[in-house]
């Protein structure tokens, strides 16, 4: 099934045209993507580990991914955690703490909204998509900070908000 997706401006507006995944972008043409960060109570992060067959196989991440056509920022934060970990967040658990980072790489043509929800979730009742996920687990900033350093989490290398995210969200 072909996957569209919204075509953005450089200022995040929705240009009326849509591409292929997997195909060019011509240059000044953008997608939106969303990372979704969850928090318990605790202070601990619910994190997974992404399938073999994919690309940074193996890897640790925050639950992310791409917005479909017609799809806004909240409503594709909902669907990939829930479609990557079968987990439904309440949205009035939410907020979005960036909007449209850009990312550093000329490549890359995604703007990414960042969210962090507050939602106690049992890992128990995680549900892994094979060909998304391995594995989940629940980990604190220090933890996610050495699985960085130790490069078995991906920052997707041209994001460099994870710093921004935890001063602001220690501040909270």
């Amino acid at each position: 099934m072909v996957e569209l997706w919204d075509i953005l401006d450089e200022n995040g507006n929705v240009t009326g045209r849509v591409h292929e995944r997997g195909k060019l972008m011509n240059k000044g043409e953008f997608h939106l993507e969303v990372y979704v960060w969850i928090e318990n109570d605790n202070g601990e992060y619910l994190i997974s580990q992404r399938s073999p067959n994919k690309s940074f196989p193996n890897m640790w991440e925050c639950t992310g991914g791409n917005a479909v056509a017609g799809d806004d920022s909240l409503t594709t934060a909902l669907k990939e955690v829930k479609e990557e970990l079968g987990i439904i967040l309440e949205p009035q658990n939410g907020r979005m703490i960036k909007h449209h980072i850009p990312c550093s790489d000329v490549e890359c043509h995604g703007l990414a909204d960042v969210w962090l929800f507050r939602q106690n979730v049992d890992i128990s009742t995680v549900i892994l998509a094979p060909n998304e996920t391995c594995n989940a687990m629940l980990a604190s900033r220090d933890e996610i900070n050495r699985m960085i350093d130790e490069r078995t989490f991906t920052t997707w290398g041209q994001y460099t908000y994870i710093d921004e995210l935890f001063e602001e969200i220690k501040m909270d």
